[in-house]
């Protein structure tokens, strides 16, 4: 889907006639121009020719259907997959940015895949219109989008910002900008960009250990950026934002889950100012040669961070039966589950 096409294809029709079409594209969902029932049906053809609707996309539901993970086939063969996270009262994308990731993080299985290539920003709002779809069938919506999914959404800056616009766009999904998030594994002159940019998105922080030693083994970037290095592009956003930061951080059992490496972490977290960020500890899915921390241990390493009064949290796991949750996003060869049509 290439937004770009539409004033040529439209060239001929009258100057509302695109505001109509981007309604029915984004407002009314249609995933057929038979559908459109205020277009003629010879501009029906014609953009059934030109700009159809129809995605290449296979579906993978868990079993209480509160996890959805779809895979999207693109015009060029390439794949890449998003998932839809089903809560009480919200409903949450997680998007990609890109095919693959150059990355090679070692607990995140899109980084043991390579990398292929980034996705425009039009690819990567596909799965945000094809979930948009399928919620209004149920009279709901999406209320927020994370860029948690595979690739590192800074490597892929401008077309990330680009999709970012279109979600936030009124006249497309009108999703507020609180509402969106994007997560680094922590490139800090991107850091630092993004917090010059207008809209108020959300920045998360893909920390993962207390100590460079440690996240060097499992996050290679870090041997250029230190953690040093993140936390002070991440005061410098926090200085001229205000606004929260989420520290994620990947629970792997013994790892990075004892108590010397949560003090640790209280040591290096205490450059920033407490108001301003929290800690998310996320329980490990496998992906490799980790194992993730039992409850007991991720309990315990949340009170040592609260006594250092450091607000913690513990990630509800969303997707692993799907292998859609945190890092097991990495395309259909991957997989031993079968998608399926929806």
């Amino acid at each position: 889907m290439n937004l770009s096409k539409l004033p040529e294809i439209l060239k001929d029709e009258p100057k509302y006639r695109l505001q109509q079409v981007q309604a029915a594209i984004f407002h009314n969902l249609i995933d057929d121009w038979a559908k459109a029932s205020n277009l003629s049906k010879a501009l029906q053809e014609k953009l059934t020719k030109y700009f159809p609707l129809e995605l290449d996309a296979k579906w993978l539901w868990d079993k209480p259907k509160t996890t959805a993970k779809v895979l999207i086939k693109l015009a060029d063969g390439n794949q890449f997959e998003a998932v839809l996270m089903i809560h009480e009262k919200r409903n949450t994308v997680c998007l990609s940015s890109q095919i693959g990731c150059p990355l090679g993080c070692s607990f995140c299985a899109t980084g043991q895949m390579g990398f292929k290539r980034n996705l425009t920003a039009e690819e990567i709002i596909l799965p945000a219109l094809l979930f948009a779809r399928y919620l209004k069938q149920k009279n709901e919506r999406i209320d927020s989008v994370v860029f948690m999914g595979m690739g590192e959404p800074f490597l892929n800056y401008d077309q990330v910002m680009k999709a970012i616009a279109m979600l936030n766009d009124a006249d497309k999904f009108n999703i507020g900008a609180r509402h969106i998030s994007v997560s680094t594994v922590g490139l800090v002159p991107e850091i630092r960009k993004f917090a010059k940019e207008p809209r108020q998105i959300n920045l998360a922080i893909s920390l993962h250990a207390p100590t460079d030693e440690l996240r060097s083994q499992i996050i290679p970037i870090n041997k250029k950026y230190s953690i040093e290095m993140v936390l002070e592009a991440v005061k410098e956003y926090l200085d001229l934002t205000t606004r929260k930061v989420m520290i994620e951080y990947i629970m792997i059992k013994d790892f990075n889950d004892g108590a010397e490496q949560a003090g640790r972490l209280a040591e290096a977290l205490s450059v920033l100012p407490r108001s301003l960020f929290m800690v998310n500890l996320i329980p490990y899915n496998i992906t490799g040669k980790y194992q993730p921390s039992d409850e007991a241990r991720i309990k315990k390493f949340a009170v040592i961070l609260l006594r250092n009064k450091i607000r913690a949290t513990v990630r509800q796991s969303y997707g692993p039966e799907v292998a859609g949750a945190c890092g097991q996003l990495a395309g259909k060869k991957r997989n031993n589950r079968k998608f399926v049509g929806k």
